[in-house]
């Protein structure tokens, strides 16, 4: 089997979706391993639904065996709430990449 990658590049959906299919994990074994629905899971998915909080990201993590730092979408919620603390920051980048 491949070594998995730290972090994913991919998609909130695609990530859970590669992350159970290399576990061997189902909609019905995940939900009971974080206590969410197949339904919702399956919703997470197929994009039906938003990236959920960062408590539900933490969790659906621990139940796949990752980091929650694995889904894109949580480090980039770090990186906006630390960038929030720093304004002066925002404003040199905002130079810089403008």
């Amino acid at each position: 089997m491949a070594r998995r990658r730290r972090f994913s590049e991919e998609p909130f959906g695609s990530t859970i979706e590669t992350l159970m299919a290399e576990s061997g994990v189902t909609y019905r074994e995940l939900g009971v391993r974080t206590g969410l629905s197949a339904g919702y899971l399956n919703h997470l998915v197929h994009g039906n639904r938003p990236v959920p909080s960062n408590d539900v990201v933490r969790t659906l993590a621990e139940g796949l065996g990752v980091e929650p730092e694995h889904f894109r979408e949580f480090r980039l919620r770090v990186i906006t709430d630390r960038l929030e603390a720093m304004p002066e920051l925002i404003d040199r980048l905002y130079k810089r990449l403008g």
